[in-house]
């Protein structure tokens, strides 16, 4: 059987490999099941789709609506091999889940609105399933209302159309959609435990998501939650592609 792939979009290498960390045991997968590339030092293979049965694309730095005269070189690649990787995964031909940064891209390759208009906060969130969600594969074994982790400057304002929106809040209204039978995205992490989030906070923590000085009251905050129900979305998707 093809294995699966991590997506890597993260330029600091340290938390890229903690991410692809904690897909994995999030996933239950090995290394030979869960597969990683970094999109940062390389190009999206041309046969992706056929290599890999399915991908999980993690979070950035980057943000999609930055201008684009300020995206590097790099930026530029690995959204446009995201944006042709979520075309492929909305035509059925390969599972994709994009997360955090990932939605972003998937949400404009797809004709979708990407706005400045709603970011939170780093730390837990609460989350609402959709009338939508109950029947979803993935989503519909969860609790109707849940705690996740984000912490994001931009979000999906108009989702792409025929999108199914699964999940939602106030601060950020859409959460999670499905478009097709194959596309998942989500704007929350569904992968770190707490201690692997107060990790890469301590990464960011200059990089303008919070005010360092706010590092251990969000990390209190964060190792607090209970975070049952996201990692049942990673769990279904490696089982169900």
């Amino acid at each position: 059987m093809r294995p699966l792939v991590y997506l890597c979009v993260r330029p600091q290498q340290g938390a890229a490999a903690a991410e692809y960390e904690s897909f994995r045991s999030a996933m239950r997968l090995d290394e030979q099941s869960l597969e990683r590339w970094d999109l940062v030092t390389a190009p999206l293979p041309t046969d992706a789709v056929e290599r890999w049965r399915g991908v999980v694309v993690g979070g950035s730095p980057f943000n999609v609506t930055d201008p684009e005269s300020t995206k590097t070189d790099v930026q530029r690649r690995l959204e446009a091999d995201l944006a042709r990787l979520a075309r492929e995964a909305a035509a059925g031909s390969v599972a994709a889940l994009f997360t955090c940064f990932g939605i972003g891209v998937a949400t404009r390759a797809l004709g979708g609105d990407v706005t400045r208009a709603y970011p939170e906060d780093t730390g837990p969130t609460t989350v609402s399933l959709t009338a939508d969600a109950a029947a979803d594969p993935l989503f519909g074994g969860l609790a109707d209302t849940f705690a996740a982790l984000t912490a994001h400057k931009e979000g999906t304002g108009r989702v792409p159309e025929g999108a199914v929106l699964l999940a939602t809040n106030e601060a950020c209204p859409v959460q999670a959609y499905r478009v097709g039978d194959r596309l998942y995205a989500t704007q929350f992490h569904p992968e770190p435990t707490g201690r692997a989030f107060t990790e890469r906070m301590a990464v960011y923590r200059d990089d303008g998501y919070f005010a360092a000085s706010d590092y251990d009251a969000i990390a209190a905050r964060v190792l607090a939650a209970s975070l049952t129900e996201p990692v049942r979305i990673l769990r279904a998707f490696a089982e169900t592609f």
